[in-house]
């Protein structure tokens, strides 16, 4: 029986896509570069900011990212205050955490996204009722993939492994999930095809929130 369901947020959650490449963008205008698409933004998210900001570089001409930690200084700042610039839930998602709120699960995130931003998506789209938790990434704690944050909060919640679904969009999802040893819900309306989840070995793969309702339900 599942008893804790753990989210990424970008691509999971939340349609993010702008928002990030808004933020890219106005970065690289800012030191005077090229720009980037939103199919490339996407293709670079899931692994942190740092690694957005050095794929991005590298697709503008900046071929060894040696703007790296000027870009960086530029993009906290202004995603700072753009990480909610055009950002919803994905349709059907406010419904599905209702429902599993009602079934009592616990409920948590888990994302790359930077601590600060990410607890600010989350407040300002779901409020502070809805996870027990929030938690983006933090210096001292690495990023996903490695399991060390997912374990953390299983020990949080109080919940063992095969208690718990974790549930993402991405490469790096699927490996954090398998490294913690927990069972795997790819989300197919994110960042990544289905054939990327699958390859990573995703558990389950879901086209539609209500389809994670349906695997709780047949874990029972």
């Amino acid at each position: 029986m599942y008893k804790a369901c753990i989210f990424d947020l970008d691509g999971t959650l939340t349609d993010t896509v702008e928002s990030l490449t808004y933020s890219v963008n106005e970065t690289l205008r800012e030191m005077e570069l090229g720009q980037i698409t939103e199919e490339q933004c996407k293709a670079f998210v899931g692994n942190g900011a740092r690694k957005l900001i050095e794929e991005s570089l590298k697709a503008v001409g900046d071929e060894n990212a040696s703007k790296i930690e000027p870009a960086m200084e530029a993009y906290g700042r202004i995603f700072k205050e753009g990480c909610t610039y055009h950002v919803k839930p994905y349709e059907g998602i406010v419904e599905m955490l209702t429902e599993l709120r009602r079934r009592n699960m616990k409920l948590a995130v888990l994302s790359n996204k930077p601590h600060e931003q990410t607890q600010q998506v989350v407040k300002t789209f779901f409020g502070e009722d809805v996870f027990l938790r929030v938690q983006g990434q933090q210096e001292g704690i690495p990023r996903k993939p490695d399991p060390t944050s997912l374990l953390k909060l299983l020990e949080y919640l109080q919940i063992d492994k095969e208690e718990c679904l974790y549930i993402g969009d991405s490469e790096a999802d699927m490996k954090v999930g398998n490294a913690a040893e927990v069972d795997t819900v790819g989300v197919s309306w994110g960042f990544r095809t289905k054939e990327v989840l699958r390859a990573h070995s995703a558990t389950y793969i879901v086209d539609r929130p209500e389809e994670i309702i349906s695997i709780v339900k047949g874990a029972e």
